[in-house]
């Protein structure tokens, strides 16, 4: 996982709780790394989980919500470290169904080493349906992503999330009568 990740989640921890929280998270956590990132170096998502885990033991909130959370704190950071992906894009939906033809194709020529989660995404009638699939089964942060998109652009969209039996997620985006 890039490192921007991190260096995105520890900076959430400590505008959110404070710069003692982080280093309590990394002091519990005992990451390999050490809990030094940089945005471009690769770490393993493990530990994330970990920092994520420890946050949820000292802060008192579900591991879910925290992921949740962070999820929607980083689209707001994209949005504002990236602002060439939003220009001209109207909606969520239209933002959303090139997450993979543009952002990831984009994210790739940066840093080929990137894995990224995988998004199969269909236009509805009423909205959009996304089929997130990822080996490291963050399907909270995706979901925080995805309602930070919907809010930043303020379209009128629900959001269903369908957790399938392959360990995939779908999120369903429709239109609010």
């Amino acid at each position: 996982m890039k490192g921007m990740v991190f260096t995105e989640f520890l900076e959430m921890v400590e505008s959110t709780f404070s710069a003692d929280m982080v280093d309590d998270i990394i002091g519990d956590s005992a990451p390999p790394s050490g809990g030094a990132y940089t945005s471009v170096g690769t770490y393993d998502h493990q530990e994330l989980v970990g920092m994520v885990t420890a946050l949820s033991a000292r802060s008192g909130l579900p591991v879910p919500a925290l992921i949740h959370g962070f999820g929607t704190h980083l689209f707001g950071r994209f949005h504002a470290l990236y602002p060439r992906f939003f220009e001209g894009i109207p909606s969520a939906v239209d933002f959303l169904f090139g997450i993979e033809s543009v952002i990831h194709t984009e994210v790739r020529k940066l840093y080929p080493d990137a894995q990224l989660p995988s998004f199969d995404c269909v236009r509805r009638d009423d909205g959009l349906d996304m089929v997130y699939a990822s080996p490291r089964h963050f399907g909270d942060l995706a979901e925080g992503l995805i309602g930070g998109a919907i809010a930043h652009f303020g379209d009128p969209l629900g959001l269903t999330r369908v957790n399938l039996p392959d360990g995939s997620i779908q999120f369903e985006l429709r239109q609010k009568s």
